[in-house]
């Protein structure tokens, strides 16, 4: 009995131990549960301060630009008054100044022309001069011209009367012996007629051995040339003799051997039997022979084995043929489907990054480019001109404005092909507040069709974000995972 009791008191204490448990677990969820909240409500508050102090610094900014916008505003004004009253003083002296300026045209004009005519007259006196300059140096020329020829002529004058005298002292020494020397040159001029006489004799004489020497030479070289061509001609019949004579023993031999009478056979042929005919014949039927040595006799068998052969492969390769030619159009059809679905969505993306980059970068402009010709192997390039800045290739861009480039053509992207969801890694890290706020209204415009996963560090882009997703340490070396949904955080404060 005491036994009995024993086992319910401790079958009791096991359930209120489960009981314990069971409550123990729930206060733990209870207080994990108590801590979340706590952790997302601190989160919440962290975040709303944080709102209501950018919220204060900007409207403080606001306040402040406001005041500086209205002293320029007055200043401007001011500025604008003195520049009207300046503006109204230049066009009443810029009246002034262009009468004055009429009558200082008119007076260069005159002063002008009164130049030009000095001028001309001047030129005319200096032409003037020259010519008289260059006259009397004629004359001056044409006198030292005379004077040297006067001289000369004197010296010459000079010369002849001297030579007169010596050519008529010549000619009186002279006289004495001319009758002489006559009657000598003629006695000369008649030995030299009979000389010339007997040397053309001699000379015809000569001319005729010679032209008959020279016909005697010619039939010479005549006669042994034909003498030659007779030697030649006795030697290849000689030869030829020897040959039929061969030829013809051989012929005797084979004859013989065969088991003929040449004699009854020269009686028994025909008198028109042509022996070039025969012989003829006879090679060709020697070429034929000689062609067919050695035969195969299963050439048969091996052609119709080779026929069947080919028939196969003749089929085998129409085949590959006809799958080949299917293949290339097939490849053809491909390669322009492909173009033209490419080029159509190269001008869909072009047209969505010509969109988008003016509102990321608040202006400027931007475009895509092919940088080859064949749309099936070509590239594509982005070029970027941001506000103040020329047409340029995105990697001479700065950091930020790379960053918006990229996010122009990847928003450009999933305008054309929205996916199921977007991961952006810090992409606002190199971007200013301005350009921030820009980025987060076009992420939030395009959040309709697709789901974007941000990370970063900006507080602008995680107001703009509907979830948080956070992780802290409250423990050493305990990480937690911590979500606030600011929809209903919203609610949450305004209920509060």
């Amino acid at each position: 009995h005491q036994q009995a009791e024993l086992d319910e008191r401790l079958a009791t204490g096991k359930d209120a131990k489960r009981a314990a448990e069971i409550e123990r677990d729930d206060a733990q969820r209870a207080l994990y549960q108590a801590h979340r909240a706590l952790s997302e409500i601190a989160g919440l508050l962290s975040s709303q301060q944080g709102r209501l102090e950018t919220a204060e610094k900007r409207l403080a900014q606001i306040g402040e630009e406001t005041i500086a916008l209205g002293a320029r505003l007055d200043q401007d004004q001011a500025e604008v008054r003195a520049g009207r009253a300046r503006l109204e003083q230049a066009m009443t002296r810029m009246g002034e100044l262009e009468t004055a300026r009429a009558a200082l045209d008119a007076e260069r004009r005159g002063l002008l022309e009164a130049r030009e005519q000095a001028r001309a007259a001047a030129d005319r006196a200096r032409a003037e001069l020259h010519g008289v300059d260059r006259e009397l140096e004629a004359r001056r020329s044409a006198l030292a011209s005379l004077q040297q020829a006067m001289n000369r002529m004197q010296s010459q004058r000079e010369q002849l009367s001297t030579r007169a005298a010596e050519l008529a002292t010549q000619l009186e020494q002279s006289l004495a012996p001319q009758d002489e020397l006559d009657v000598a040159r003629q006695t000369t001029l008649d030995q030299r007629v009979l000389v010339d006489r007997d040397l053309a004799a001699a000379r015809e004489t000569l001319e005729a051995g010679e032209a008959e020497f020279r016909q005697r030479e010619q039939s010479r070289h005549r006669l042994e040339r034909e003498a030659g061509e007779a030697r030649e001609r006795i030697g290849n019949a000689r030869m030829q003799a020897q040959a039929i004579r061969l030829r013809a023993e051989s012929l005797s031999a084979a004859v013989i051997e065969a088991g003929f009478d040449a004699v009854t056979l020269m009686a028994g042929l025909d008198g028109d039997a042509d022996p070039q005919a025969w012989s003829r014949e006879l090679e060709s039927l020697d070429q034929k022979i000689r062609r067919l040595e050695p035969v195969n006799l299963a050439a048969i068998q091996e052609f119709e084995e080779q026929s069947k052969r080919k028939d196969y492969l003749d089929a085998q390769n129409a085949d590959l043929t006809s799958a080949l030619e299917i293949l290339e159009n097939a490849i053809r059809k491909i390669d322009r489907e492909t173009r033209s679905r490419f080029k159509d969505t190269f001008d869909r993306v072009n047209a969505g990054v010509q969109q988008l980059f003016p509102r990321l970068f608040g202006g400027g402009h931007a475009y895509l480019e092919l940088t080859g010709d064949d749309l099936l192997t070509t590239g594509v390039a982005i070029m970027a001109r941001p506000p103040g800045k020329r047409v340029s290739n995105i990697s001479l861009l700065s950091g930020g404005e790379k960053a918006l480039t990229a996010a122009s053509l990847v928003f450009a992207i999933f305008r054309l092909n929205p996916a199921p969801f977007c991961l952006l890694d810090e992409v606002d890290a190199p971007l200013d507040e301005a350009n921030v706020g820009r980025f987060c209204d076009l992420v939030r415009e395009m959040s309709d069709n697709v789901q974007f996963l941000c990370v970063t560090h900006n507080k602008v882009t995680m107001e703009a974000a509907r979830q948080l997703c956070g992780v802290t340490m409250r423990e050493p070396g305990v990480s937690r995972l911590v979500t606030v949904d600011l929809a209903e955080a919203t609610e949450l404060a305004g209920a509060a």
